[in-house]
This record gives structure tokens, sequence and C-alpha cells, in this order.
């Protein structure tokens, strides 16, 4: 069995979810699947979560009119597709009610915003399984509680009971094709709980894991992966095949297309994933396995994310200051301060972290804590920084990956700030100044690719 997850973009219309009854219809080992909330029609639309986030804000501010003006229009978008479908049945009905009900929820629950967001794949499951069975295919709608999706009690951020597994394995034992409205599960109160934002791949994820499946399809509006993002590299070269390790890598660093957490339940469970666009599903797309067959070239793909910092730390004879790392990590942790990575020498560090952490009175604080702990010679915020990533498994298998790429920059007169190369080999990283990112990139890019 298959499992199948589409995600906005393909489920933005009538005439795209046509199109995913068809690609569902033509294979019945697709008997699995996940949908997100309709997505844009076009560049200038809104999506239907965009459109929860700003009626969940008119609630809040109890904006009659607000409320009114999105329920109207949430309401309208799921009509539309309805209609041009041409169905006939009180889902309408259910979805109308559905989305009217929210305004009525106690605004001051931590998990009512979470339910608000859920909304869009939770009708859409109802309004695609609904179409499905009129189609032809006898379809049934999963609510994630039914499914055995169990969460932790964290809104916005939850996280999979092990034990759900077991719970999701009966699902196997169902004769119709199931549609499971993803970025969601339940608390073990019954709470509507919602996965880090993207969340309806980690839902597919989980199902495949769960029910034991022999691929994951992740469909999308792209011919699966490409080597570098497409709009800062022209044609980038496709990839056919490669690790999770890889792709969790890429997906950390910058690559859109599949969300980095969604990759964890499908690799333990070692169920194979591929990327396809629904819109050209005969193409093969980009497939993702524990161990790939290919070889040969040493970077698989380049990736790159800005809106970094580094916190310098200096002092002579730091390596013989039992506990001067854990002081500065403490620092950190005491302001709910993340860290990225941390390259060391024996009298500096660096601790890069996400700029946003980084507010005007944060920063001010740490750097006063560090003063008054640690007494450095010389201790600083560097802004304004990008991260560009090399990845593949097998560059421990090449020598100079790494001069390669540095040689590239130099060439182009780009000042390198950072380089770090975990003990994995699997990524090596550069960060460079933000205003010299796109062309760090490409001119990394020419040097493996062209």
């Amino acid at each position: 069995m298959k499992v199948a997850k589409f995600g906005g973009s393909s489920l933005a219309s009538a005439v795209q979810i046509k199109r995913v009854f068809d690609i569902v219809n033509s294979d019945d080992r697709r008997k699995f699947i996940v949908v997100s909330a309709p997505g844009k029609r076009s560049g200038a639309d809104t999506k239907v979560t965009d459109a929860l986030i700003a009626y969940h804000k008119a609630c809040k501010a109890q904006d009659e009119r607000g409320i009114k003006i999105y329920q109207d229009w949430i309401v309208a978008r799921y009509l539309e597709i309805y209609n041009e479908l041409n169905m006939d049945s009180h889902i309408i009905e259910d979805i109308k009610d559905n989305i009217q009900q929210l305004a009525s929820l106690p605004i001051d629950n931590p998990y009512t915003y979470d339910t608000f967001l859920a909304a869009g794949e939770n009708n859409n499951a109802k309004l695609i399984a609904d179409y499905f069975s009129s189609a032809g295919l006898k379809s049934r709608y999963v609510h994630p509680a039914d499914a055995g999706i169990l969460v932790s009690s964290d809104p916005g951020n939850a996280r999979l009971i092990q034990s759900s597994y077991e719970r999701i394995k009966y699902l196997n034992d169902l004769e119709e094709t199931l549609i499971i409205p993803g970025f969601f599960g339940v608390t073990a109160k019954g709470e509507v709980c919602t996965f880090s934002r993207g969340g309806s791949d980690i839902t597919g994820s989980i199902i495949a894991a769960g029910v034991k499946a022999e691929l994951y399809e992740n469909f999308t509006d792209v011919n699966g992966i490409f080597a570098a993002h497409p709009g800062i590299v022209k044609n980038p070269v496709p990839i056919a095949e490669l690790t999770y390790r890889e792709m969790r890598e890429l997906a950390y660093s910058g690559f859109s297309v599949l969300h980095d957490e969604a990759l964890v339940p499908a690799y333990r469970a070692h169920v194979p994933l591929v990327i396809k666009n629904t819109n050209n599903p005969e193409h093969p797309g980009t497939k993702i396995v524990v161990q790939r067959e290919t070889k040969g070239a040493p970077v698989v793909g380049i990736a790159s994310s800005s809106n970094f910092s580094t916190l310098y730390v200096s002092k002579y004879l730091m390596n013989r200051e039992v506990g001067f790392g854990r002081k500065v990590l403490s620092a950190l942790e005491n302001l709910g301060v993340r860290f990225e990575h941390m390259p060391t020498g024996i009298d500096d560090l660096s601790v890069v972290i996400r700029s946003h952490y980084l507010t005007q009175p944060v920063s001010k604080a740490l750097l006063s804590n560090l003063i008054e702990t640690l007494h450095p010679d010389e201790l600083y915020i560097d802004r304004d920084l990008s991260i560009i990533t090399l990845v593949g498994e097998d560059m421990k298998e090449h020598v100079g990956v790494t001069a390669r790429a540095a040689t590239a920059l130099s060439k182009k007169g780009i000042s390198i700030a950072m380089l770090s190369q975990g003990s994995s080999e699997v990524s090596v990283m550069f960060i460079v100044k933000e205003k010299d990112e796109k062309e760090a990139l490409r001119a990394i890019y020419s040097t493996f690719f062209e």
C-alpha cells in the first residue's frame, strides 16, 4: 500500500482536485490520502490557512465585521470548489457550520488557535472524501483522532506520542480509500494540536510509518527536488535520488519542498519517499531512501538560508577554563535562545543563532551576562549573515571538496565569515554576508555542476 500526501497547491481548485482524483484512482495501492488545506490558485490569491489566521485575529479583537468577512470568504472558497465539482450533498452545510462555530470557541484556550488552523485541512478532507465517493471511488473521511494520531500537549509544535503507531496500524483493515486531514493530531484530552507550519508532510510520514507503507508519495507542484533553488540558479540539475540524511540537511538549510521534520517517521520505519508533481504525475520525481544506489558526484545539492547572526567570544587560554562553553550556552538557555552551530578554537568560539532570537533587549542582556560571568577579551554579535550548505554523503570519499568551494568564493571576491564541517561529513557550511548569498550559491553551484 502507498500513502499519498497532496499539498495546498494540488488542492487549490476543483480542477486540481479532479487531477488528484485521477492520480489516486489510477493506482489501487494508493489507499491512504493525506490532504492539506486549499492553497493559492494564483500568486495574488490567499491560502485558506492564512484566512483562518486572520479570522482568529478578528475573533480575538472582537471585531464583528472582520469575523463576518472572514467567515464568508472561507465558506465561499469551499462553496466554489463544491459547485465546480458538481456535488450534491450536505457536506457544504457541515463545512459552513464548522467555520461559523469557530467564532464561539473560548479565545483564551491555548488550543483554540490550533483548532482554527486545523479547520482548513479538516474541512478539505471532508469535501474530498465526499467528492471521491460521488465520483465512484469508495472513500472515507478519517479524523486524526480516529486515525490514532495522539500528540503531545504543545500547541503549534505537537510531537507524536510513540504509542500512536500501534493505533494507526488498524487503518490497514479498512476497505475504503481513506482521506485524512494533515497538519494536526489530538491530545490525550481530545484537544486539537497542530504540528509546526507545513505539518501535513509530517502527518503523511506518520501514517506511512504506522501502516508500514511500501512508499510515501508527497505530491506538490514541482517535478521533484533540484540541486539548487531555481529562483537563484537558472535551470538547476534535478536530483533523481538522495538519502534521508541528505534531504534532512537540505530541508533544514533552505529547501522548502519538504518539511524537514516530516523525514523522521518515514526514515525510522525505512519507508522510501518520493516527491512528485500533481500536474505531471508520470514524471519519476525525486526518491528519498535510507541508502541510495547512485554514487559518484561528491555534492548532491547546495542550499542557502539567511537571517543568521553569530555571537563571538574570545578569551586568552579559554581552553583551560572548565565550564566556559557551558556558561555561554547557559546564558542562551536562560534567555530562551536556540543556537544552530558552534565552531570553536582554543581561545575563541562562535555561536550561530537565528537573528529573530536576538532582539535588542535579548542581545543587551546576553552580552551583559557574558561580560559578568566570563570576563572575555572580545565579545560582539555579528549580524546579516547567510549560510551556504553543500550536502552529499559521498563527500568523504572525495578530496578537496571544501577547497573547491572556497576557491569558487575567492574568485568572486566573496569573504568567508566562518566555515564548519560536521564529523559526519554529510555537509559543509560556509557563512557569508547576506548581500553575497545569491552570488555565493551560484559560484559554488557552477563549480560542482556546470
